[in-house]
């Protein structure tokens, strides 16, 4: 009797990613506590218990592991789950997931944190992230353009608006709400942004 396929990743493959996985959760502790520049690679090892020359074995050089981080900070909604943004913009408008996005981000704190302190950070042109922030903007803002532009196609915008001027003022806002919140988590983010969309473009907001 043929023995059934097991599915999944085993073995010393599956060590090295939960490895490498650990590693970054561990980066990212530090990096969002201490900064790119306050934080070591020495750091993130003690915390995990390991030597240095492990953390080096999965990411290389410190540069390498705060671009793993970014990278995987920016695509994650809670732990590990990815959130379609763009897809929710399409089916419901940039108003709709703006604030689904932003209930989801309450679960997020620590990855928050990180971006507030390392885009403050990398706004000085040589921080090693300075190209990352740059790129990840100019990529936001881009999406952000092409979502509201969909929005006026489908009536839920006013086409007299310019959209490339209504994202840079969403992420504008979204950022600054953001820092407010993380400075006074009392502070009810999903209101002031829901009262952003129904002052700056009424029209967008349903229900």
């Amino acid at each position: 009797m043929t023995e059934p396929k097991r599915n999944g990743v085993r073995g010393p493959y599956a060590k090295s990613a939960q490895r490498a996985s650990d590693i970054l959760d561990a980066a990212t502790t530090v990096f969002a506590t201490h900064g790119y520049s306050g934080g070591s690679l020495r750091d993130i090892a003690r915390q995990l218990d390991l030597s240095l020359t492990s953390i080096v074995h999965h990411f290389g050089t410190k540069y390498e592991l705060l671009e793993a981080v970014l990278e995987r900070a920016d695509r994650t909604t809670s732990g590990n789950a990815e959130f379609d943004f763009d897809a929710a913009c399409a089916a419901d408008g940039v108003a709709a997931a703006t604030l689904a996005r932003v209930r989801s981000n309450l679960d997020r704190r620590e990855i928050l944190r990180l971006f507030a302190i390392l885009s403050a950070e990398a706004s000085v042109p040589t921080h090693p992230a300075h190209d990352w922030f740059v790129e990840r903007y100019r990529r936001k803002t881009e999406a952000m353009t092409a979502a509201f532009a969909y929005d006026q196609s489908r009536g839920r915008v006013h086409p007299d608006r310019d959209p490339r001027v209504l994202s840079r003022l969403l992420l504008g806002t979204w950022d600054g709400l953001q820092l407010q919140w993380l400075i006074d988590p009392s502070y009810d983010m999903n209101e002031a942004m829901a009262a952003f969309f129904a002052w700056k473009i009424p029209e967008s907001v349903v229900g």
